[in-house]
């Protein structure tokens, strides 16, 4: 049997970490720049959180939902606090889409309506909840017969308020800082005027914050820039630093029943425990400022580079935008300087580096990238 061959691989096979590099089986050692889409939060084998999974394994891996889990529990109560969202409830299960699935499930519950509003270039999964990723007809994630799904255009209340006062909507759904499309921020009076409309016309609204959440945009949430709160808040990625596991924050205005929501392997003792870890690290290490101070040192000096059309972003969820494609400067900052990057679209660099990401290492890679630039 082979593997089914859905992606492009480099012709490297990474086979250890440690902090912000990574090395591959030749010995070579790369600068992180990616983190596996996001997923790094604490950085490679942290000592800490390699240590709490060894202990949890070694304990139990084995767990069913019809029984008590303490880990639950005091993973629910640390990131309630450290999200500013004591208050709501968590779902536990094992991915993003999964996350973003579950959300519109509880929303439609809630509101007995199947119409989603969500944006053009956002993505939030494959699975029922999955939207467009580009205006092009052809690249779409698959969508079945559960929801209607509208897209509208970034930043444009006036379509949103339309669209809602037909009656149908259930649920808004919005990326923090949308990712694979191009590392744009929503505007702060647009993300105000979202929550002030979904308010008076009794819509949810859904906060996916699977790529932009967990510290990495230099808020908790990169939402919370905006000084608003979402209904349902979904995460994945950074949670777990590399480990599967996914959740939905739930406001209290959701009312719980036995059977609503289901999961097979969500919630289980490692993911928790992975979890936990994170925030321990992220708490003890003060990650979510350092994504912050680094992310804005990183932002201001590349903006320097004059060959970057434009620079976007919060915290370390960066995005470089080229007049030319980019597949070469990504191609030779892989091969000739030892940097791992990430792309959306054809035209923009995606960086996000473990939220460990020193000022120091940001000038690593710029003096790196500027070598290819020049």
């Amino acid at each position: 049997m082979k593997l089914f061959d859905v992606y492009p691989l480099f012709d490297i096979e990474i086979v250890k970490g440690k902090g912000c590099y990574t090395y591959d089986s030749k010995g070579n050692e790369y600068l992180d720049l990616y983190g596996g889409h996001a997923v790094i939060s604490v950085g490679h084998t942290h000592p800490y959180y390699t240590q709490k999974l060894t202990e949890q394994a070694q304990k139990l891996i084995f767990y069913s939902n019809s029984v008590i889990n303490s880990l639950q529990i005091e993973l629910a109560d640390k990131l309630g606090k450290q999200s500013g969202y004591d208050d709501y409830s968590l779902f536990l299960i094992n991915s993003g889409a999964e996350a973003n699935e579950n959300a519109l499930k509880l929303a439609s519950f809630h509101t007995g309506k199947k119409k989603v509003i969500a944006f053009k270039k956002a993505f939030h999964g494959r699975t029922s909840a999955a939207v467009k990723v580009t205006d092009n007809p052809k690249i779409v994630a698959p969508i079945n017969d559960t929801f209607e799904v509208s897209y509208l255009n970034l930043n444009d209340i006036d379509s949103v308020k339309t669209e809602i006062a037909k009656g149908d909507v259930c649920a808004v759904i919005i990326e923090g800082i949308q990712g694979i499309g191009g590392i744009q921020v929503p505007k702060i009076d647009f993300m105000q005027q979202l929550r002030e409309v979904c308010t008076q016309n009794s819509v949810v609204l859904i906060l996916d914050e699977i790529q932009s959440g967990y510290g990495r945009s230099g808020k908790f949430f990169a939402h919370q820039y905006a000084g608003i709160k979402a209904d349902l808040i979904t995460m994945a990625k950074g949670m777990g630093n590399g480990f599967p596991i996914g959740g939905v924050l739930i406001s209290p205005m959701f009312t719980p029943a036995y059977g609503m929501l289901g999961t097979t392997f969500g919630g289980n003792h490692l993911g928790c425990a992975a979890a936990i870890a994170v925030l321990d690290i992220m708490k003890k290490e003060n990650l979510v400022e350092n994504a912050a101070n680094t992310g804005n040192y990183l932002i201001n000096e590349l903006k320097k580079i004059p060959q970057i059309k434009e620079v976007r972003g919060e915290g370390l969820m960066i995005g470089l935008e080229f007049d030319q494609p980019v597949k070469e400067i990504r191609s030779k900052l892989l091969f000739e300087q030892k940097v791992f990057t990430g792309v959306s679209g054809t035209n923009v660099i995606r960086l996000l580096p473990p939220l460990v990401l020193t000022t120091d290492q940001a000038d690593i890679f710029i003096e790196r990238l500027k070598k290819v630039l020049n």
